[in-house]
């Protein structure tokens, strides 16, 4: 259709966990040196807005932020169920086990007299997982009459405290004996190992790591211990977090309890789809160059959410995820307007796939392009600067060429970096952030293009907690996202400053990420889409 004309380009900017925190304690934000930053608060509008909880579309207020309903929500300009909350929603009603998938599945179970297994993230902080699905999930299957189930669970410690994996997997064992003593099912833990060592890779950054998740889960070729019991003693003394634990196989006389074989039933259940696209693929894909799987393996594989609906993955899913229509990217298509998205190969598929409401590729190739620069190998803390210098280098390029009227890019280094526990490292991403965006803030001047500097959610800006306990002050080192605010700040370029834009009243009390699409639309001066959250902004 005919190219809209907007009155301003406009850059909007993403840095990846960095939220509010007026607390200096354990605050990587507070301790950079940010003089970009500094001047776009004192001098340009700013603001804060929420990025948790409901405001996200995420069960609770206690609920943490992040990346996945963080740019789903910006994209979308409104707030949708997401993928906790429809889990949570179909459990509640019981909606989940009247589904074709699930009757299907113990239809499955029962034909073939087989094991039925569960492989996910065993953690409460409702990210990628939440422990009470998996609970819920092994009770009504023990109930219906399953005889045989094994866990295959991964560590966490990136959401949740950096060393609570005991807490975790005791629960979990109390809740196997309720079960087993209630309905006689045989329940055990039969593999896992940490989040980032195994298994949970995403955007194809790691392949080898999926591969040695499918060797513990399904060939039952890791370090083997003769009960969960073992493993957690021997990690006890360990000093890192849980995420990085090596992984286990939990073995007998006759060798590991509970590989995953032909025949077999597994159900994942991660309701997130960046980290286990990768490993449904390995069970599902007849043709598959990733790594050698050395068996050939025919299981009924269930995902708790559809990871990607576009290319369905998995075929067979157990709830319907959020269904996001009509979003920010889709729009400017409709209108003609030319669009860019970078960022790095780890959050690349956030300014894109989840930007764009869960859907792969593009609205209109020839109206938009999107740019992904290889992430370093190795963890964040190694190079905190990360790849932001090379999206900064080719996003000036892109304004430099005024090609595109809206252009959209992410910074991972507060959220990565912040995963790690490493205050120093991400002191020092900070920095290099706000260098970045200072050379922004000089090349859109040039451009005449309005840029918008926002986060997704908080991280980096509280990575240490300190507590009383048996009088004592403890300091605990805090990897997982925040429910902080996050900022916005605004900076038009000369011929935008002339407009007078202020604040909405409620902008910084009531309105979060949900309202940044419609913002968006103001600075380039296009008309409102009613279905959007309003903007942030009044204008005249």
């Amino acid at each position: 259709m005919a190219k809209t004309r907007v009155k301003q380009r406009l850059l909007w900017v993403v840095m990846d966990g960095v939220g509010e925190n007026s607390d200096p304690f354990g605050n990587a934000v507070y301790h950079a040196h940010t003089p970009h930053l500094d001047t776009l608060r004192a001098h340009h509008p700013f603001t804060t807005l929420y990025a948790h909880g409901p405001h996200v579309g995420l069960p609770h207020h206690s609920d943490m932020g992040n990346s996945e309903v963080g740019h789903n929500t910006m994209g979308a300009g409104r707030i949708y169920d997401q993928g906790a909350q429809c889990v949570l929603n179909a459990l509640q009603s019981g909606k989940i086990f009247l589904s074709e998938t699930w009757q299907k599945l113990m239809a499955h179970v029962k034909k073939q007299d087989t094991t039925l297994h569960f492989l996910g993230l065993l953690s409460d902080g409702n990210v990628h997982s939440h422990e009470q699905h998996l609970y819920a999930l092994m009770e009504k299957a023990a109930q219906l009459g399953t005889p045989k189930i094994r866990l295959h669970l991964l560590l966490d410690g990136r959401d949740v405290p950096p060393k609570s994996a005991h807490k975790h997997i005791e629960r979990l064992l109390a809740k196997i004996q309720k079960i087993e003593s209630a309905y006689g099912c045989q329940i055990k833990i039969a593999s896992g190992g940490g989040r980032m060592h195994l298994t949970m890779d995403r955007y194809e950054a790691d392949w080898p790591m999926v591969a040695r998740g499918w060797g513990h889960h399904v060939l039952g070729e890791g370090k083997g211990y003769s009960s969960i019991h073992e493993y957690l003693d021997t990690i006890k003394t360990l000093p890192h977090s849980d995420q990085y634990l090596e992984g286990f196989v939990i073995t007998d006389h006759k060798g590991p309890i509970g590989k995953i074989e032909s025949g077999d039933a597994v159900v994942c259940f991660n309701f997130r789809a960046d980290r286990v696209i990768q490993i449904s693929r390995a069970f599902m894909d007849k043709d598959f160059p990733y790594f050698d799987r050395k068996i050939s393996l025919d299981v009924f594989y269930v995902g708790l959410t559809s990871y990607d609906g576009d290319l369905h993955i998995p075929q067979h899913t157990l709830v319907s995820g959020p269904q996001i229509t009509e979003c920010l990217s889709w729009l400017l298509c409709e209108r003609g307007v030319r669009q860019w998205a970078c960022s790095e190969t780890q959050k690349f598929g956030h300014v894109t796939f989840f930007w764009n409401g869960n859907v792969s590729g593009y609205f209109d190739p020839d109206l938009e392009k999107y740019e992904e620069i290889p992430s370093l190998d190795g963890y964040a803390h190694h190079h905190p600067a990360m790849q932001a210098r090379a999206i900064t280098e080719l996003t000036m390029k892109q304004l430099a060429s005024k090609k595109y009227d809206f252009l959209r890019i992410n910074f991972p280094n507060g959220d990565m970096v912040g995963h790690t526990g490493d205050f120093e490292a991400s002191v020092r991403g900070v920095e290099v952030v706000d260098q970045m965006i200072g050379k922004l803030m000089r090349q859109c001047v040039k451009a005449s293009t309005a840029l918008m500097v926002t986060a997704d959610h908080g991280n980096c800006e509280v990575m240490k907690r300190r507590y009383m306990e048996d009088g004592k002050e403890v300091i605990s080192e805090v990897t997982s996202h925040s429910t902080h605010k996050v900022p916005l700040y605004i900076y038009n370029s000369h011929a935008l400053k002339q407009a007078a834009f202020s604040f909405h009243p409620l902008a910084g009390k009531t309105m979060g990420l949900s309202h940044l699409a419609a913002t968006a639309l103001d600075l380039m001066g296009l008309e409102a889409f009613n279905h959007y959250q309003p903007s942030v902004l009044t204008t005249p």
